[in-house]
């Protein structure tokens, strides 16, 4: 009958629409600085748009859709980094902080 796949094959359109798509995610990203968003806004779209890449990357061009310990990893795991980061940041501001404040009271 047919021959057996190797693997997943996408069509050459689902590839170009992702890159389309990608390439608006991070015009996106490039527009939260140019209209200079602050706070928690500009830092929630970032990791939203940045999450939004990274599930495209992994899901299309890295073939992970259909490995599901592979793909949970891919979710779990990046957050994860995330927040370790965002602590050691939030460790290091306020030290910097309190070395800050006590060298005024001096």
């Amino acid at each position: 009958m047919s021959e057996a796949k190797e693997g997943q094959q996408h069509p050459l359109t689902v590839y170009l629409w992702i890159w389309l798509l990608l390439f608006v995610l991070s015009t996106f990203s490039y527009l939260v600085d140019y209209f200079h968003l602050q706070g928690y806004l500009r830092w929630s779209l970032i990791i939203l748009f940045m999450l939004l890449k990274a599930g495209f990357i992994v899901a299309i061009f890295m073939h992970m859709a259909w490995e599901r310990l592979a793909l949970k990893l891919a979710i779990l795991v990046p957050p994860l980094c995330l927040l370790i980061l965002i602590s050691f940041m939030a460790i290091e501001g306020d030290y910097t902080f309190l070395t800050r404040g006590m060298a005024f009271l001096r």
